[in-house]
């Protein structure tokens, strides 16, 4: 179910007064005295069907009702909204009963830390913690080391270049962005030293988001990079990321996704035999990890990395793009999970 900011707002408002004496979490059963879960989980800018972050998490969100005794309400962040949007956001979950409360995106990490101070029986997780760091005994924390999957698919954009020269493109300058760039590079530069990687190109720089959610800024940045000779091009710009795909698409270049493996979504099919691989960051599992410890009563607080070693990261075969140099793919990853290669975080 997805409301609208107004909902929120206006929900937020008048349940104000209830403030931690609202509602709480498994006031009812199941029929057998068994508490059912009430996932409430608010999403990040472009919400289910962005068809890239916001969808993996859904994913997750949609194993758990199938398998674990739950039911769940959605919520979908509003473009340049003010944190307190945000917080309210939470809250209105919060007093409506629902536990667990999940929050997609680092910037609802703050929000989500204070909120969970005035509902000490919730049980939180924020999806991509700023700086991997929450703090109090009901919060989770789920971290992804986005570089060492970006590292793979760097190493197959160089080993797949015909030009000697690949592009990156980012949704917002952000440390967490920051990190993709890092590891494409390292990757690139670790399969074929004399590859040229053209300077990084941030659609946006925060406070604005778009960058996240706008095709068209997309679709600028690839045609900047194509004309400066780059032959494959990888995105870590969310929704913005489908014009990237589609403008190397139709140049018949090679793209390469993020967060989702994007090589069979609706709003690139015109462009999925140009898409290479994606970087698989498992939103997935984090969440219904997060959703059954709580079922099971094994809900530890503090932060959880997923990484190569755990695969909460990798990369697609989707299309067999990638299969001739699967091997040598391969071989990185063991070598980056033995730690005899460090990926690095910042560009």
């Amino acid at each position: 179910m997805k409301i609208s900011l107004a909902t929120v707002t206006a929900a937020a408002l008048s349940l104000g007064a209830a403030g931690c004496g609202g509602k709480k979490a498994g006031d009812s059963g199941d029929g057998d005295g068994k508490k059912a879960l009430k996932i409430g989980l608010a999403f990040d800018i472009g919400g289910r069907g962005d068809q890239s972050f916001n969808d993996s998490a859904a994913a997750g969100l949609d194993r758990a009702k199938k398998d674990l005794n739950v039911s769940t309400e959605e919520i979908s962040a509003k473009p340049d909204e003010p944190p307190a949007d945000k917080e309210s956001r939470l809250r209105l979950l919060a007093n409506k009963g629902y536990n667990p409360i999940i929050g997609v995106g680092f910037a609802y990490t703050e929000s989500l830390v204070k909120v969970a101070k005035d509902f000490p029986k919730t049980k939180f997780l924020v999806v991509d913690a700023d700086q991997c760091k929450v703090s109090g005994p009901n919060v989770k924390g789920a971290c992804f080391s986005e570089e060492q999957g970006s590292f793979l698919v760097g190493a197959a954009a160089a080993l797949k270049s015909k030009t000697g020269t690949i592009g990156f493109i980012g949704g917002v300058n952000v440390p967490l962005i920051n990190k993709f760039e890092a590891g494409y590079t390292a990757g690139a530069k670790k399969a074929k030293p004399s590859i040229k990687v053209l300077p990084a190109k941030y659609l946006t720089q925060p406070p604005n988001f778009d960058g996240f959610k706008n095709p068209a800024l997309g679709n600028e940045a690839a045609k900047g990079q194509l004309d400066a000779g780059a032959d494959v091009i990888y995105h870590a710009a969310g929704g913005a990321g489908i014009g990237v795909i589609n403008t190397v698409g139709q140049e018949k270049k090679w793209a390469i996704g993020v967060d989702s493996d994007q090589y069979n979504q609706p709003a690139v099919a015109g462009a999925k035999e140009f898409i290479l691989t994606s970087m698989v960051k498992h939103v997935d599992l984090a969440v219904f990890d997060f959703v059954e410890s709580v079922a099971k009563n094994t809900f530890q607080p503090g932060t959880k990395t997923y990484d190569l070693s755990n695969d909460g990261v990798g990369y697609a075969t989707s299309g067999g793009k990638v299969d001739d140099i699967k091997a040598k793919l391969d071989g990185l990853k063991a070598d980056i999970v033995a730690r005899k290669i460090t990926v690095p975080t910042k560009p």
